[in-house]
């Protein structure tokens, strides 16, 4: 069942995310959500030469080192295919030579409002552009039998990541 608006507040508004609280009409009556509200982001499997580069960067809210996919928001005015081509330069130095949507997905509905859109990097060549606040981001290569290896071992705990590796392993079953 759809919950009605009743009113709406936001209580901060950051750099990256707003967070405000909705009081909502139910089945059972009226109650608070607490919602974060942040732009939609894409995420990008780039693949080079048989190889997936990941990203290795810390992460605070985790309080821990991530291995993950490419990935950032979109800026305003930008496509989704606009901002994943970006995002690989800026993160990882390469520009795609094909890039393939495979899908689109909420990060945490119960929650925030995020959506990522998922694309396919492949026909990597190098860009000279990277980012400025991308110093603390480190490229691997890793070869998809050792990315699933991790994932089965819960190396990989970024869950944009995981989603990631399942649609992509839906392509490649769609393909065949």
């Amino acid at each position: 069942m759809e919950e009605k608006t009743l009113h709406s507040q936001t209580v901060y508004e950051g750099r990256l995310i707003k967070v405000r609280t909705d009081t909502v009409q139910t089945e059972h009556g009226t109650t608070v959500r607490e919602i974060v509200e942040h732009n939609p982001a894409v995420a990008v499997i780039a693949v080079n030469q048989g190889e997936f580069i990941l990203v290795k960067q810390y992460r605070k809210a985790a309080e821990n080192e991530l291995l993950e996919i490419v990935a950032g928001s979109i800026d305003e005015g930008e496509s989704p295919q606009q901002a994943a081509q970006r995002e690989l330069a800026e993160e990882i130095g390469y520009r795609a030579g094909k890039m393939t949507k495979l899908g689109a997905f909420y990060l945490s509905p119960g929650y925030c409002n995020e959506y990522i859109y998922l694309f396919l990097a492949e026909n990597l060549t190098v860009s000279s552009v990277r980012a400025e606040d991308t110093d603390e981001i480190i490229p691997v290569r890793l070869s998809a039998k050792t990315i699933a290896e991790m994932i089965g071992a819960g190396q990989i705990k970024d869950g944009k990541t995981l989603a990631a590796f399942t649609l992509y392993q839906a392509y490649l079953k769609s393909k065949r």
